[in-house]
């Protein structure tokens, strides 16, 4: 009897978490020791961005995204980019691209939060720029660059 193996789908969101005053959640990732926003993979094909959104916040800081006192916005853009060789493995082989929907998500202030201990290791709040130096996705610094032209 053989296992069929399950490929991530190349579908991901990216959730900017930042507080009016534009100070910004990054974590770092176990794998890697690299900093960056929330982010993850749709885990089913129909699943909108929204609800990936929603859990993945979830899972990686403990924040209820759609608690009163928080606010998720879609962005409505998208970067597809291509998917690093090393982690090429967790998708179907003739997956090379990944396209990943852009987020903010506004609390009011800083808050702690819960870390999945299996994905990364410590969190910093952080002014807007200085968290965007401090990713290393390009993408991830690029959309917090773009922050403050989403406040109202």
């Amino acid at each position: 009897m053989s296992e069929s193996r399950v490929f991530k789908i190349p579908q991901s969101v990216l959730v900017v978490i930042h507080t009016p005053a534009l100070e910004v959640l990054v974590i770092r990732r176990v794998d890697s020791g690299s900093w960056q926003s929330v982010t993850g993979s749709k885990d089913f094909e129909a699943e909108d961005w929204a609800s990936t959104a929603v859990r993945e916040v979830q899972e990686e800081t403990g924040i209820d995204a759609l608690h009163a006192d928080c606010q998720l916005r879609d962005w409505a853009l998208e970067n597809v980019y291509e998917i690093y060789p090393v982690w090429r493995g967790r998708y179907a082989p003739h997956v090379s691209h990944n396209t990943e929907r852009l987020f903010g998500l506004r609390l009011p202030v800083v808050r702690p939060v819960q870390l999945h201990d299996k994905e990364h290791t410590e969190y910093a709040w952080l002014p807007w720029r200085e968290a965007a130096e401090r990713c290393f996705s390009p993408s991830n610094a690029e959309a917090i660059l773009m922050l403050p032209r989403w406040l109202d």
